[in-house]
């Protein structure tokens, strides 16, 4: 693959990632009330959830999805459900998604790193779009004429970098602003903006239609 290619590739990726979605909204919320270090975990869930839609994507399951109505409704009414989950959570929950100003101790009040992980990792790997994206994504910067592996896995590592750098920016960004996203009134406007937010994008999700083969 040469330079050109690869530059094109992380530019698309890097305008991809960096826009605003579900992943970063997360981000922000555990950068902001967790700080960085959470942030560690769950951009782990993140990048190990976009490379099990690539690995998807790569072995044929995007064009499956495309193909069969039933598998993409029953993949995106799932995505939508956990999105809404996640919403609804913040709507109605009893905390607000950044922590009270008299929690002082990181340790004490970070949820467990596998918990980080593991909604990051499911809040990426329950995408059909991202499937589709990726699917539609790849052909456009591989090379039919040369072994397809390793221009997956390099495509997929840059992909991966970006994004890991990516939401360790957000959440140092989150983080410096904490004394102002910590504040009563601030908090719980962002809960709302933020469940809103996730519940738009379920909504989103379920109007995306399967594209046909």
């Amino acid at each position: 693959m040469n330079t050109q290619t690869l530059l094109t590739f992380t530019a698309f990726a890097a305008l991809a990632i960096m826009s605003p979605g579900p992943s970063i909204l997360l981000t922000l919320r555990n950068g902001a009330s967790f700080g960085v270090r959470s942030v560690m975990w769950s951009a782990l869930g993140n990048i190990c959830g976009v490379f099990c839609l690539s690995v998807a994507a790569i072995l044929g399951l995007g064009v499956l999805l495309k193909s069969s109505a039933l598998l993409f409704g029953a993949v995106k009414i799932v995505g939508a459900l956990y999105l809404f989950y996640i919403g609804l959570r913040q709507l109605f929950g009893a905390s607000t998604v950044l922590v009270s100003e008299a929690d002082d101790k990181e340790s004490s009040i970070a949820p467990q790193p596998k918990k980080l992980y593991r909604e990051a990792f499911l809040t990426a790997a329950t995408n059909p779009k991202a499937i589709l994206f990726f699917t539609a994504l790849f052909p456009q910067f591989v090379n039919a004429h040369s072994s397809l592996l390793p221009q997956f896995l390099i495509l997929t590592g840059i992909f991966m970098a970006v994004s890991y750098t990516t939401h360790m920016s957000y959440a140092l960004i989150a983080s410096r602003a904490r004394n102002l996203l910590q504040k009563p009134s601030f908090s719980k406007w962002v809960s709302r903006v933020v469940g809103t937010a996730f519940i738009g994008f379920g909504t989103l999700l379920l109007t995306l239609r399967r594209q046909s083969v």
